[in-house]
């Protein structure tokens, strides 16, 4: 399974930006096998929780720090994962990362030792 992050970019505080992860490969048929989550890497910082979703979309969840300011979505159709940011802060950024699970739990998994591919991430730079 291959995933290819995209979207990052330069912003000001207080903008947006939507990162898309889009997922390939070989050996893959659908996402609707895999839960979903974004993390993301700080200078600093260990890999940290953003947002995850389950593999139907019917649960999702979000670190303390992003809750009602990001949004996690996906569409199966187009195997696409996707993380509305807005009202972005400069602690937000990072190197943000798209994960996938293979797991059909109807829960959100927030752990990040339970994702089994991961992308090659995509730079959110939000300035002051």
């Amino acid at each position: 399974v291959q995933l290819q992050a995209s979207g990052g970019g330069l912003v000001q505080a207080g903008g947006s930006l939507r990162l898309s992860c889009v997922a390939s490969g070989r050996t893959f048929s659908t996402l609707s096998e895999y839960g979903m989550g974004w993390f993301r890497l700080a200078p600093g910082k260990e890999r940290g929780f953003v947002a995850a979703i389950s593999y139907s979309g019917g649960s999702s969840g979000y670190a303390d720090s992003t809750k009602g300011r990001f949004t996690i979505s996906r569409d199966n159709a187009k195997n696409t994962l996707y993380l509305q940011m807005n009202s972005l802060k400069p602690e937000d950024t990072a190197v943000y990362y798209c994960a996938a699970a293979r797991t059909v739990a109807p829960t959100y998994i927030r752990v990040i030792e339970d994702y089994d591919y991961w992308g090659q991430g995509t730079q959110v730079t939000v300035s002051s």
